[in-house]
């Protein structure tokens, strides 16, 4: 339709002394404000979906209300500081949702919540970011990890027909900071959850020890397992320091060891570990330092290896939700030329995890 023009009414309030334009009131902008709050939404929301600011930006073109990637990356900036205020609010214990009225006579469904956990890097400018490649020693690059959690209830996990696992509804948290704030995070969203009320907490990941002392210390009650695809590399790893030249012998010894450790068999399998030195001995050989680790590392985990247990109960053996998650996440962090402000991905960061837990509309609920 071309560019249109209006001409609307503005004039000092009366009652208050304040300078007011209802039409703009009307339409969500604030004093200073040049982009209303529906155009704001579609754009920020773009911007969680595409790969660039760039790509949002031919995106609106093509609406017919082009926005340049410096003004899109200015309003993901204002609007993500206020998906991170709405986490802080709940971090207080402020702003919880009202609980679901229980009709008399009937008891709350029981469930399970299940919490995996994991981390990803993204490259980020470095202190001497700007400076010569020439001169050596500078940070002019700095991969950081983004710390993530998927949390959902047990029983809203299904498969599409194709055998592919999906949850109905599950809450996420991904933000990059020290092991302990970050574990509060996941805790508040474990309490959307349903954290107090579940019937079995179990938490499953791989073996970064950050992610065992968040379940130590907030998730107490829960039970751990480590991810069975991380325990089998590292058994694979044991198996091929002791048959570097001869996969198919390496097959043979861990096979048996993978098997048993499915099965219920896991002191068998930490007992063939604790075997290995003297083992090693006996065939005139020095263990190779593999051993060493590895035993150690089953050993911390030994408790979380209780793998035909735990699917008893119903917890899934492995963290793939998790694994999607954080591929999900480097797909929009991760991708070619992108050298993110700690700030600029923090705020785009809170604005993916609003959009994934269903907060988005709030934040323009009370704008």
């Amino acid at each position: 339709m071309g560019k249109i023009t209006l001409s609307v009414t503005c004039g000092r309030d009366r009652q208050s002394g304040k300078w007011r334009c209802p039409a703009r009131e009307r339409w969500g902008l604030g004093p200073h404000a040049k982009m209303m709050p529906e155009l704001e939404d579609r754009v920020c929301l773009t911007a969680t979906l595409t790969g660039s600011y760039a790509a949002t930006a031919q995106v609106t073109a093509k609406w017919g209300s082009a926005v340049d990637a410096e003004t899109i990356r200015l309003h993901v900036r204002r609007v993500g500081q206020r998906a991170e205020a709405q986490v802080q609010t709940r971090l207080t214990g402020k702003g919880w949702e009202q609980p679901a009225v229980q009709v008399p006579g009937t008891k709350p469904t029981p469930f399970s919540l299940v919490i995996m956990m994991d981390g990803c890097l993204a490259r980020q400018r470095g202190t001497d970011w700007g400076e010569s490649a020439d001169r050596p020693g500078l940070e002019r690059v700095a991969w950081r990890e983004i710390k993530g959690a998927v949390i959902y209830r047990l029983e809203q996990a299904g498969q599409t027909a194709g055998g592919r696992g999906v949850i109905a509804q599950k809450q996420v948290v991904a933000w990059q900071g020290d092991p302990q704030a970050f574990g509060r995070r996941v805790q508040t969203e474990a309490r959307r959850r349903g954290l107090a009320s579940a019937r079995e907490v179990f938490v499953v990941a791989d073996g970064g020890g950050w992610i065992w002392h968040i379940q130590q210390d907030r998730f107490g009650q829960a039970r751990g397992m480590l991810d069975f695809y991380h325990a089998s590399e590292h058994l694979w790893a044991v198996a091929r320091s002791l048959h570097p030249a001869d996969e198919t012998a390496a097959r043979a010894w861990v096979e048996p060891l993978l098997s048993q450790l499915k099965h219920g068999q896991e002191a068998g399998v930490l007992q063939t570990l604790d075997n290995l030195p003297a083992w090693c001995v006996a065939q005139n050989r020095v263990p190779p330092p593999e051993v060493a680790r590895e035993r150690a590392y089953f050993q911390n985990h030994r408790e979380h290896l209780h793998y035909e247990a735990m699917a008893a109960l119903g917890c899934p053996n492995g963290s793939g939700m998790m694994e999607s998650f954080c591929a999900q996440l480097q797909g929009r962090f991760k991708r070619c030329g992108q050298f993110w402000s700690q700030p600029g991905m923090a705020d785009l960061l809170a604005l993916e995890v609003a959009r994934r837990n269903f907060d988005w509309d709030a934040l323009w609920s009370q704008n």
